[in-house]
C-alpha cells in the first residue's frame, strides 16, 4: 500500500516542475498557455492567479473529455497546448498533471511550491471578484488549518523524529 507522500514520489519520476520565476517568465512571454488550477472551487475563489481556469482533481478526468457536465473545452481540445497546473503548494497539481500526462497531454508541467510559493515570490493573486490581495492577506488564506485531530497520534510516531508529507499543509514537517 503506498501513502500520500509515495504516491507523490512516484509521479514526481514523471512529472517536470517549474518554479513560480519560471511561471511569470512564461506568462510575460505571451506564449499562449493554459493554467490549470486543481483546488476545490472555495479555495480557488478565496485567491488565485489571474487568467487561470478551475477544474477541481474530482472532476478532472471528465473535464477533459467531450460529452461531460463537466467537459472543459479549453482542456477537451487542448491535449496539444502547453499547461502549467496549479494548486496550493504544488502536490496535488503534481497527482493532476501525471493524470493529464496519462490522458494524452503532451506539454505539462506542475508549478512546484504552488500559489503559496507564487505569492511568497510576491506574484499577485485575485478574488473571485478579480480584486487583487494584498500578499500578507493572500498569506492568511493559503495557510494550513491542520486540526489537532488531523494530526498523527504520538502512538503512531513510534517517538522518534520522523518526516511525514503534509502536502497541503506546506510541505514535510519534522515531528518528535
Amino acid at each position: 500500500m503506498k501513502r500520500y507522500a509515495e504516491l507523490l514520489a512516484d509521479a514526481l519520476t514523471r512529472v517536470r516542475e517549474i518554479m513560480p520565476w519560471d511561471l511569470r517568465d512564461r506568462l510575460a512571454s505571451g506564449r499562449e498557455i493554459v493554467l490549470l488550477d486543481v483546488r476545490e472551487p472555495a479555495e480557488f475563489d478565496a485567491a488565485h492567479i489571474a487568467g487561470s481556469i478551475n477544474v477541481p482533481r474530482g472532476v478532472l478526468e471528465q473535464a477533459c473529455e467531450w460529452d461531460y457536465d463537466e467537459t472543459v473545452p479549453e482542456l477537451a481540445a487542448g491535449r496539444e497546448r502547453p499547461l502549467v497546473v496549479v494548486c496550493r503548494s504544488g502536490h496535488r497539481s503534481v497527482l493532476a498533471a501525471d493524470v493529464l500526462q496519462t490522458l494524452g497531454f503532451v506539454d505539462v508541467v506542475s508549478l512546484k511550491t504552488g500559489v503559496r510559493g507564487w505569492n511568497d515570490f510576491e506574484q499577485p493573486l485575485v478574488d473571485a471578484s478579480g480584486a487583487v490581495l494584498d500578499p500578507d492577506t493572500a498569506e492568511r488564506v493559503l495557510a494550513a488549518r491542520v486540526r489537532p485531530d488531523q494530526r498523527r497520534p504520538a502512538h503512531a510516531r513510534g517517538g522518534a523524529l520522523t518526516k511525514s508529507a503534509e502536502p497541503e499543509n506546506g510541505g514535510p514537517r519534522e515531528r518528535s
